[in-house]
């Protein structure tokens, strides 16, 4: 009688089906994958443009509120347009700076400042809106935060009397094809402090 050799556990291959069915899953779990790795990256990418521009919006208003506070009197104002400007001066006796000016301008979606004796530097980038208005110091009687505005008895801006500037932006990027919105200002009210 021959002994035969124990019967060995086949090495057998993937069969077609099991092989899909691993492909399937795989697939699906690659695309899991890559569409978390993209929406994390999206979501990384808007949060650090969110913070970037908003870091830009406080040190705008920080740089703005610094020089305006400084201000005797405003010169010359154009409020509406695709050029808007605000000019300021400082008569002080022994002030160095005698005037700040801030211009706003559509196609370049910038606000530049310039001061005596300097060109005129970016201030704030990628805005595509500013807007300013001019008001008296004094609050409108039994109100909050309610001023009146700087205009004669006719209803025309009257530079003698505006004393606060309340200022408003609005700035954009483009990221992934994709346009993000970042802080909006909406009242920064700014008071003229050296004015009599």
């Amino acid at each position: 009688m021959r002994i035969l050799p124990p019967k060995s556990k086949s090495l057998a291959g993937w069969t077609l089906p099991e092989l899909m069915v691993a492909m399937a899953i795989g697939a699906l779990a690659m695309t899991a994958v890559a569409g978390f790795t993209v929406y994390s990256l999206r979501s990384f990418v808007a949060m650090s443009n969110y913070s970037d521009l908003d870091e830009k919006s406080r040190r705008t208003v920080d740089e703005m509120t610094r020089q305006i506070r400084q201000a005797t009197a405003i010169t010359s104002f154009s409020s509406s347009g695709d050029t808007r400007w605000l000019t300021l001066t400082n008569s002080s006796p022994g002030a160095t700076v005698k005037y700040v000016k801030y211009t706003w301008k559509k196609d370049d979606r910038v606000l530049y400042f310039e001061r005596t004796g300097q060109a005129a530097i970016t201030n704030l980038s990628e805005c595509d809106d500013w807007q300013f208005k001019l008001y008296q110091r004094a609050p409108v009687i039994n109100t909050t935060n309610v001023f009146n505005p700087a205009t004669d008895k006719s209803g025309n801006i009257d530079l003698k009397i505006a004393k606060l500037v309340d200022m408003r932006w609005h700035c954009t990027r483009d990221v992934f094809g994709k346009t993000f919105q970042t802080e909006s200002v909406q009242t920064t009210k700014i008071v003229l402090r050296n004015t009599p």
